[in-house]
């Protein structure tokens, strides 16, 4: 005899916040991803510091610094050292960086989604 478990939408819900995948981590807060967004577009070298990244995202200072220790975490973002106030760059040669910027290049070339009504 077979069972079905049914699993709710709350169930599933507690489960990805339990269990969340990589990409759920990076994109769960709508500002992460705008952040995330704005690095793909400056130039490798360029330096920032936690206001100028939140200006160029079109964020908070303060959503810059919620998420400030996931992106340095994983490599995304690094410290320039010696610099005072403490200034970043994006760090193109990281792991989940390589991956952002290949899924950021096949959205690209997959051309625009839907348009929005």
């Amino acid at each position: 005899m077979k069972m079905v478990i049914e699993n709710t939408t709350e169930d599933n819900e507690q489960s990805r916040e339990a269990y969340p995948t990589g990409w759920l981590v990076l994109t769960k807060h709508q500002s992460a991803a705008k952040i995330v967004d704005a690095l793909l577009d400056l130039p490798p070298t360029r330096e920032f510091n936690q206001s100028e990244l939140a200006d160029l995202a079109g964020v908070s200072r303060q959503s810059v610094n919620n998420h400030l220790d996931l992106l340095l975490g994983v490599g995304v973002i690094e410290e320039v050292e010696h610099s005072s106030p403490q200034r970043y760059q994006f760090n193109p040669e990281s792991n989940v960086s390589q991956a952002i910027i290949q899924l950021d290049g096949a959205m690209n070339a997959a051309g625009p989604g839907p348009k929005s009504a």
